[in-house]
């Protein structure tokens, strides 16, 4: 390997642990304080990292909160397949949609758990900004994989799999907003509670 290569290579990993660092911090940050209060150079203090690593590796602080939303979306999809390693049919499935989001409640939290970072980052965002497209993104992503999950337990039924999906999505995201401002997941544990009744009884 050339000697170019290898600069290129070590400069490559430089930039991607900095960039880890900064999601990482940003994720802390955003989660705690919210998006608007959190500035740049609180972002990189905590990330331990100079200024022009930042834009080195995002072009705005814009860019950066996508990323951040990008990263949570796929931190909880992480935690939902986990959980679906362990469903045996469409009942167990649509549950560890709730599962995954106490999970994710269940985490340590250094200022203590505030309910879904990608509703909380999206109510501080203007309409119209990239990244309230990409929590609207999620929350479909959610209905639709409750929806297949659904489909499977209400074969040839596939509209009132559609309904039931949608008030499963409801009954979630109450029990998160209720959870959030408690800082606990216990509505989120009464949550999956309700939707398992509610799966009985089709």
């Amino acid at each position: 390997m050339s000697e170019t290569g290898t600069a290129a290579e070590r400069s490559g990993t430089r930039r991607g642990t900095a960039r880890e660092k900064l999601l990482a911090a940003a994720a802390r940050r955003f989660y705690a304080d919210g998006v608007a209060a959190t500035g740049i150079d609180t972002i990189t203090a905590e990330a331990g990292v100079a200024k022009m690593s930042l834009y080195n590796n995002f072009s705005s602080k814009a860019d950066l909160v996508r990323a951040y939303l990008d990263a949570r979306h796929e931190e909880w999809l992480d935690l939902y397949r986990r959980r679906l390693e362990q469903a045996r049919d469409g009942r167990e499935g649509a549950l560890a949609v709730f599962d995954a989001y106490a999970d994710h409640a269940s985490r340590a939290y250094a200022h203590g758990f505030r309910g879904c970072g990608l509703l909380n980052a999206a109510a501080e965002l203007p309409a119209g900004d990239e990244g309230r497209a990409v929590v609207r993104r999620h929350k479909e992503e959610v209905e639709s994989l409750l929806a297949g999950h659904l489909e499977e337990l209400l074969p040839g039924r596939p509209g009132e799999a559609r309904v039931v999906a949608e008030h499963l999505a409801f009954l979630l995201e109450g029990a998160m907003a209720r959870a959030g401002l408690e800082g606990a997941g216990t509505r989120l544990e009464h949550a999956r509670a309700m939707a398992a009744d509610l799966l009985d009884r089709l």
